[in-house]
């Protein structure tokens, strides 16, 4: 798991007490590195007076300190009132990546009835300027350093951080068109380099096909992957020379994801690749996603993007899975199949249950079964989940945000996937409906609705969040 690169900004006043400033500027140190996800980039007494920021000339040095240690983020402290201008000089200067502001408690009053801070008064002088300038940020309380939800807020902001350094700028690989009648999937390139500068590489589904081809049995890469798919799955109801296309297809993917430097692919799973090559790809569209190669099906570029988020919500961790909203459950009305044909990470499979390579368990009907073998089938581990689906509409986006939990409960159904209740599955699906989001979302282990709520509120991105 990489650590998130924070830049700190410990904002003080003259004639205020510097010593109190020091004082909780070390407090907050202290903090973010008991964080196993915070690496923090902070002037010290060498670069400015007693370490604080209270001039240009101390905003010059620290911007120069922060370009030097690519920070993914900053946050702006006001330690007492705090020199709003230096804040506002160094906010200017990294517009483009995540802010956050919080402010600080006064402590007890000096001898005499004279105040060490009034934080509490110069975070508004800072705040009303950032406003001003319109520049985003997120605020994260008036507080002392070690209250125990403050921990949470910076490891949520260190998360947001880490979803806008990686989806603004990413490189979608699109392999293939999406299939003729899948309307759902439609995307708007030109929305998308305007909002966000992503990039879709489109690559030719006949071109990955034909390079599978040429693999041989003798590459290295294709003899590791096709012990890796023997030693991860159950094979046994699968021929030899499919588990060889499966691996040779892989191989092709993972040289085109690493070569073009993608941050996710779409591709077109349906039904070219099972008639003219001879295997579905799901199980490989899984493992390539479990590797931190993120991979739709369907050529669904914004479920790519939606999985780019939650993957970096969770800072590489833990990998999503793409899903249908496939059914309600026929007994219980909060409680529907999170579910996809057979692309779930296999690292995802229940204790209980074991993952299997079989014939698709739909298209077999149209290509035959000799064609269509290669989906990886299992039911999900149990497990608090985060649901996201990111749509778009006349250039505007919005992103569905929604919590869950994948029950220890028996998923009686071919493909991979289990079932997952939620608080009120009537005014979810409603608000799918009238909101206009598709059938397909991204989820993902843990509950990380608030860094991806705030990474939406930065980048411009209309929250639905039920």
């Amino acid at each position: 798991m990489r650590k998130v690169r924070i830049g700190f900004v410990p904002l003080h006043r003259p004639p205020r007490d510097e010593d109190w400033a020091v004082h909780l500027k070390n407090r907050f140190v202290k903090v973010a590195a008991d964080s196993e996800l915070i690496d923090l980039v902070y002037p010290d007494e060498d670069l400015t007076k007693w370490g604080l920021v209270s001039s240009d000339e101390d905003a010059d040095k620290v911007i120069e300190l922060f370009k030097k240690n690519d920070v993914d983020g900053i946050i702006l402290g006001t330690m007492t009132f705090g020199d709003e201008i230096a804040g506002f000089k160094i906010a200017e200067e990294f517009r483009n990546i995540p802010l956050m502001v919080f402010g600080t408690k006064e402590p007890e009053p000096l001898p005499g009835g004279f105040r060490k801070s009034d934080s509490f008064c110069g975070t508004l002088s800072l705040t009303s300027g950032l406003f001003r300038r319109k520049i985003p940020f997120i605020f994260g309380g008036i507080i002392f350093p070690e209250e125990d939800n403050f921990k949470k807020t910076l490891e949520d902001f260190a998360r947001t951080c880490m979803i806008v350094r990686r989806f603004i700028g990413a490189r979608i690989g699109l392999i293939g068109s999406k299939p003729e009648r899948f309307e759902p999937v439609v995307f708007n390139e030109a929305a998308m380099v305007y909002r966000f500068k992503h990039r879709v590489l489109h690559e030719s589904l006949l071109k990955i096909i034909e390079e599978a081809r040429k693999i041989k049995e003798s590459d290295e890469d294709l003899i590791k992957i096709l012990e890796e798919i023997k030693s991860t799955a159950d094979v046994s109801e699968v021929p030899e020379e499919a588990l060889v296309k499966m691996a040779r297809l892989e191989v092709v993917l993972r040289r085109l994801i690493r070569e073009k430097k993608l941050s996710a692919v779409a591709v077109r799973c349906w039904l070219e690749i099972e008639q003219y090559y001879g295997i579905s790809p799901c199980f490989i569209l899984g493992r390539l996603t479990e590797s931190g190669m993120l991979a739709s099906c369907e050529a669904d570029v914004y479920g790519a993007l939606t999985m780019l988020i939650q993957y970096s919500a969770a800072l590489e961790s833990t990998p999503p899975h793409f899903i249908d909203w496939t059914i309600k459950h026929p007994e219980h009305p909060d409680i529907f199949l999170a579910w996809h044909c057979g692309n779930a990470p296999p690292i995802l499979v229940h204790p209980k249950s074991k993952v299997r390579i079989r014939e698709h368990n739909i298209l077999y009907r149209f290509v035959g079964v000799e064609k269509s073998y290669g989906t990886g089938e299992f039911r999900l581990k149990p497990g608090v989940v985060t649901i996201c689906r990111l749509v778009e509409r006349d250039g505007e986006f919005k992103m569905l945000i929604t919590k869950g939990e994948v029950l220890d409960m028996e998923m009686n159904y071919r493909g991979s996937g289990g079932w997952v209740r939620v608080r009120n599955l009537n005014e979810l699906y409603e608000t799918l409906v009238k909101e206009g989001f598709v059938h397909h979302a991204s989820m993902i282990y843990g509950d990380y609705v608030k860094p991806i709520e705030q990474a939406c509120y930065l980048l411009g991105i209309k929250v639905v969040k039920v």
